[in-house]
Order: structure tokens, then sequence, then C-alpha cells
């Protein structure tokens, strides 16, 4: 007999990399917009991935500390970038 308690935490590991990608993808472009939106020029897309990765592990690392919201997080951590530059 299949059990419903199974598929739950199958379910969210094999989501996981799905999310975990979406935020990578969001960080980069909010990377880009701030870029753009500063006329500051934009690293080579290597760099660019580079940050938006540092981006999602800072967010993540901070949310478990906190325990508040990563894509919150991640919106104020590419604000900081945009101040430093």
């Amino acid at each position: 007999m299949f059990k419903a308690r199974y598929l739950v935490p199958r379910l969210a590991n094999q989501m996981i990399p799905f999310i975990k990608q979406q935020e990578r993808k969001l960080a980069l472009r909010l990377l880009e917009w701030h870029y753009q939106r500063n006329n500051i020029t934009m690293p080579h897309i290597g760099q660019l991935r580079e940050q938006a990765n540092r981006v999602v592990d800072d967010a993540h690392r901070i949310a478990r500390e906190r325990g508040s919201n990563v894509l919150a997080i991640i919106k104020e951590l590419i604000e900081d970038i945009r101040r430093d530059k």
C-alpha cells in the first residue's frame, strides 16, 4: 500500500534544486537591473552569476539565522551591492 507520508519528503527534495535555480535566476535579473538602472558597467556574465550565487547562498544563511524570507533578503543584499559600487 502506498503511504502519502513518503510522497511529501520526496517531492520536497525534488523541488529544492528547482527553487534554488529560480532564486539564482531572480538574483541574476535583479543584479542586471541594478547595474543598468545605475549606469554601472555590467561585469562579465560569469562574474554576474557568481555574484548571484553568493547572494542566494548568503540569503539562505541569513534566513536560517533570522528566520526570515529568502526573497526579501536577496533584494536587500543586491541593494547593498549597488550601494557599494
